[in-house]
């Protein structure tokens, strides 16, 4: 079972509930990972930091053009919708970090003066806390793309009962790379007027990709009623609410588990779960 935790926008505790439900699964000995697919900013390890860890770098292929063969021919960057080869004087030009590693330079050209090389972006963390196991992709400083690195970090997962992924903040490539086969999403927002007009861009994401999903409001106290009746007016059921609690905001920015402090929060993740099992098996 695939479970991703997306949201519209950032700040809305998608991270605190993913983290949280993840920790409180594996303590009640559910075979669970946790995945961080947030691969440009990551930080699920603040809430879950990790012992043993192992990492793997992630390569992608670049083309190498053979100047001693290529005959300036053009047609690599005329077949490049990416601008990642010029032909600029008297020798052609590759630009890493724009290529999207298609391979259609190197499949076209026809002196075969073209090689693909291996280019590191990125790495693979993996480890464990308490009995759950945390993996997280990190895209390195200065790279463009991060769909690469989730797609090899998904690629790279163990077999378990529960995958918690929790996906970048937003509805572009990385977030649609991060939940496209999830057996269902959880969208966390906020009642707020910023709230509100992320989380419509993000529910037509998820109704394009036709993946089932339900909502999670935190801090559902403050603000007000829009996205409330937003759901309503489009059948979007919600799982749960979440108010505004001193206790909660306190641990959070220790970076401590909510679910260490109190037994409530525990209860509201087990039943957060126990929603999700049952709108996922009614389809």
């Amino acid at each position: 079972m695939r479970i991703a935790f997306a949201s519209g926008k950032g700040g809305t505790g998608k991270t605190t509930i993913a983290t949280n439900m993840a920790a409180s699964l594996s303590a009640d000995a559910r075979e669970c990972v946790y995945v961080d697919c947030d691969v440009e900013e990551p930080n699920g390890h603040i809430f879950l930091p990790s012992a043993s860890k192992e990492e793997i770098d992630v390569e992608v292929k670049i083309p190498s053009i053979d100047k001693e063969k290529c005959n300036l021919c053009g047609i690599c960057a005329d077949v490049c919708e990416f601008n990642a080869i010029a032909i600029l004087g008297p020798e052609p030009l590759v630009f890493p970090s724009l290529c999207h590693n298609c391979g259609a330079c190197f499949e076209l050209c026809p002196e075969n003066a073209i090689t693909e090389i291996p280019r590191t972006i990125g790495r693979i963390e993996t480890g464990s806390f308490r009995k759950l196991e945390v993996i997280s992709g990190r895209l390195n400083v200065g790279e463009a793309m991060a769909p690469p690195v989730t797609r090899a970090l998904k690629k790279s997962l163990p077999y378990k009962e529960i995958v918690i992924i929790d996906a970048p903040p937003g509805t572009s490539c990385p977030v649609i790379e991060a939940v496209k086969d999830s057996d269902f999403v959880v969208l966390v927002t906020e009642p707020t007027p910023f709230g509100l007009n992320d989380f419509i861009l993000a529910y037509e994401m998820l109704k394009k990709l036709n993946l089932p999903f339900g909502v999670v409001i935190n801090r559902c106290d403050i603000g007000d009623d829009r996205v409330e009746n937003f759901c309503e007016d489009n059948g979007i059921e919600i799982l749960l609410r979440l108010p505004f609690k001193k206790e909660i905001a306190e641990a959070y920015s220790r970076g401590k588990l909510i679910c260490d402090i109190g037994s409530e929060f525990n209860e509201e993740m087990r039943d957060l779960f126990n929603k999700i099992m049952k709108k996922a098996s009614n389809g």
